[in-house]
């Protein structure tokens, strides 16, 4: 059991890599605190990882309130004993709208969700963690963060920020036993790109999805948990300040399109 007997909060787990991270978690020995806006996915999470015999609490919350993030910890530490583990996941796409027709307002909330959360959640369960002995702090950035055309500005530029917040806090927490790492996923199937894969399975091009990486197709939510994973564990004992490219290979070159260079 690679988590057994750590305590972990786990946001943006009422589906795709949430859930699958929160799952995973338990199925290695974890108690979750299970965190998202979307009660309904949060009970089938719940389900899930009670059927493992595994503890898991719900939260329906916010995690880009600081005031929310802040007893998020501590009912951590007043509900399951401590935190040893902390996976700031939750995030939002907010479209592909061009970057001059973006508004202040529409940039914010992106930001908002995808960087200041991961920032409050370091932010807050940091301190627990290194009074504990230490722990392991997980954002979820994007290959977005790493290469420009993966995602629309905000995202992109949002998930660069979380990239640069994890080296920042690794360093910052210098001395603390608390490791700071990122995970950049490439095209995931989950609740925030179902809109893309349906979209393909209508027009019949579905097979062309995730073509542009080496291996030739998208990834699954459970591909993204098992880095989260490694991650948290006591495995990654000396990995900190890092963020892992999980993609199929798409942001180890500059992918030839056909047709797109005369």
């Amino acid at each position: 059991m690679r988590l057994a007997g750590k305590r972990a909060i786990v946001t943006g787990a009422a589906s795709g890599i949430g859930r699958a991270s929160a799952i995973l978690f338990a199925s290695e020995g974890a108690s979750v605190l299970a965190v998202d806006l979307a009660e309904e996915g949060l009970e089938g999470t719940r389900r899930e990882i009670e059927r493992l015999g595994a503890k898991c609490l719900i939260r329906r919350a916010d995690a880009s309130d600081e005031d929310v993030v802040r007893e998020l910890v501590a009912a951590a530490k007043r509900d399951l004993g401590g935190l040893e583990v902390c996976y700031a996941n939750a995030g939002i796409s907010g479209g592909f709208v061009p970057l001059l027709e973006l508004t202040a307002g529409d940039w914010e909330r992106v930001l908002r969700v995808n960087l200041i959360g991961p920032f409050l959640a370091i932010k807050h369960a940091a301190p627990l963690m290194r009074d504990a002995g230490g722990g392991s702090i997980v954002c979820t950035a994007s290959v977005a963060g790493l290469r420009s055309g993966a995602g629309g500005s905000a995202y992109s530029a949002s998930k660069a920020g979380v990239i640069s917040l994890v080296q920042t806090a690794a360093n910052q927490l210098s001395g603390s036993n608390v490791r700071v790492n990122a995970i950049c996923p490439g095209l995931i199937e989950t609740g925030m790109t179902r809109p893309i894969f349906e979209l393909a399975r209508e027009r019949g091009s579905d097979k062309k999805l995730g073509q542009l990486n080496p291996l030739k197709r998208a990834g699954q939510p459970v591909e993204i948990a098992r880095m989260a994973l490694f991650l948290a564990s006591d495995e990654a004992s000396y990995v900190n300040g890092q963020a892992f490219a999980v993609d199929g290979g798409l942001s180890s070159s500059h992918p030839f399109v056909p047709g797109r260079i005369a």
